[in-house]
């Protein structure tokens, strides 16, 4: 049995951390479905800078629709959106099959709103809108303000992927956002079935951490954190307030592992899918990380639910003089930073691209005289 396979059995969703249209018109995505246990995509402002930028496979396009007057945001929107159509009509089986659970693609909204509660909301609205699909998630980055706009669009019944989570206390203020939407939405009489992910992200506490600890704490820290969130998850779902939820007919925020590609050249391309294997959860993985553990990965054991290994770790990390909590605000904000200079190259390579198609265009006319 491959090994995507074997993971998918243990009740973990596969979802693929890319997207490209060479994905799509080559059939590459329908075979990582069809052979990869692949359930789900995600996508953000750095995969579509490399997926714009590396290449031709957008460029007709930018060219169409800056001959119709679009530019800038406008013009990614659209361009954006009609790949994410094509992936969720592709996933719509599974999304029906797993009866709403997997089958999802998901949009960000621009960087530049991480902090402007009102702009994501308002951003949220419209791709949702202009999107036209049931299993596409908005992400929203769970930001104080971000969780504004997480409760208002739970609320609005836009379904929402928290992304730029990197603690357990940002992940429980993500829950809470949430649950705070579906409790208003019950309060005001409607459906409760409102999906949302949310998304801890993973390597990059052990790229920051790797020059400053000994170095049989190296690539620990990671995995440590996602330990810790995931018993606050569970222990969320047993609470009572959540079982009020459930029996209103919501269904649990799930947990997604984000940024599960290894950066260090000295480990296991695999070890973040492997030791975060659990069941009822998420791992978003790269294209390459994807395929090194169809090829080789193991999964030997699953993640304990106590949590009491990790928060050993956690204390040696302490110990070595790492403030966690400071460190899980210092990512995020660099994640934010990350994300809007990723935002503002895609926007140049895109107007690049169209003054590219705007000089060509006199001389393809003369030909066609």
């Amino acid at each position: 049995m491959k090994a995507t396979q074997a993971l998918h059995d243990s009740g973990q969703s596969l979802w693929l951390d890319n997207i490209t249209r060479d994905l799509l018109d080559s059939g590459t995505l329908k075979r990582y479905i069809d052979t990869m246990s692949i359930t789900g995509l995600t996508s953000n402002p750095s995969i579509f800078e490399k997926a714009i930028g590396n290449g031709n496979f957008y460029d007709d396009a930018i060219a169409v629709k800056a001959r119709a007057g679009k530019s800038g945001e406008e013009l990614f929107t659209e361009i954006a959106l009609e790949d994410l159509r094509r992936a969720a009509d592709l996933l719509r089986p599974v999304f029906e099959r797993s009866k709403y659970a997997d089958g999802w693609v998901s949009m960000e909204v621009s960087p530049l709103l991480a902090y402007d509660a009102k702009g994501s909301i308002a951003a949220g609205m419209q791709i949702h809108q202009l999107a036209d699909r049931v299993n596409l998630f908005v992400k929203i980055p769970g930001t104080p303000p971000g969780l504004q706009a997480i409760e208002e669009l739970i609320f609005a019944g836009v379904p929402v992927n928290v992304t730029l989570l990197f603690s357990s206390a940002q992940y429980l203020a993500a829950a809470d956002a949430y649950q705070r939407g579906l409790e208003r939405r019950i309060e005001a009489g409607l459906d409760a079935d409102i999906r949302s992910v949310a998304s801890l992200f993973v390597s990059r506490w052990d790229v920051e951490v790797h020059d400053q600890v000994p170095a049989n704490l190296r690539n620990q820290l990671g995995i440590a954190i996602c330990g810790q969130t995931y018993r606050c998850h569970r222990q969320l779902r047993a609470s009572r307030r959540w079982q009020h939820l459930a029996r209103q007919g919501a269904h649990s925020q799930r947990l997604l592992w984000a940024s599960t590609g290894s950066k260090d050249p000295f480990a296991s391309e695999t070890m973040y899918v492997e030791a975060l294997a659990a069941p009822d959860t998420i791992n978003t993985m790269p294209e390459k990380t994807l395929l090194a553990f169809a090829k080789h990965g193991v999964i030997d054991h699953m993640m304990v639910e106590d949590g009491l290994e990790a928060e050993a770790m956690l204390a040696r990390f302490t110990a070595a003089g790492v403030d966690l909590d400071a460190l899980a605000l210092q990512l995020q904000k660099q994640g934010a930073q990350a994300f809007v200079a990723s935002w503002q190259h895609l926007l140049q390579c895109i107007a690049d691209k169209m003054a590219t198609a705007a000089r060509a265009a006199p001389a393809q006319q003369r030909q066609g005289q």
